[in-house]
């Protein structure tokens, strides 16, 4: 049977965003979430994959950004296995 697993709440500033992904980022999408989040909080998490003693992101850009924005400290994220090369 396989383990469910479930979002946590993960240290912003513990999460390596990539360049390459860091080119894909809107501002007008980051504050439309950021207000999002205001109203109704995080409704999806973001997936990271563990890197050592940091996180890479691997999904979920604007909501990190927007979680930044709101000065929040820990945003939920779901930990994903890295893809195998």
């Amino acid at each position: 049977m396989t383990e469910l697993k479930k979002d946590e709440a993960f240290k912003i500033d513990l999460i390596y965003v990539p360049t390459k992904r860091r080119k894909t980022l809107d501002p007008k999408v980051v504050e439309e979430i950021a207000e999002s989040m205001l109203e109704k909080g995080q409704l999806a998490p973001i997936l990271i994959r563990e890197d050592g003693a940091r996180y890479v992101l691997v999904e979920g850009l604007h909501r990190l950004e927007a979680c930044k924005a709101l000065g929040d400290e820990t945003i939920l994220a779901l930990k994903v296995q890295a893809r195998r090369s």
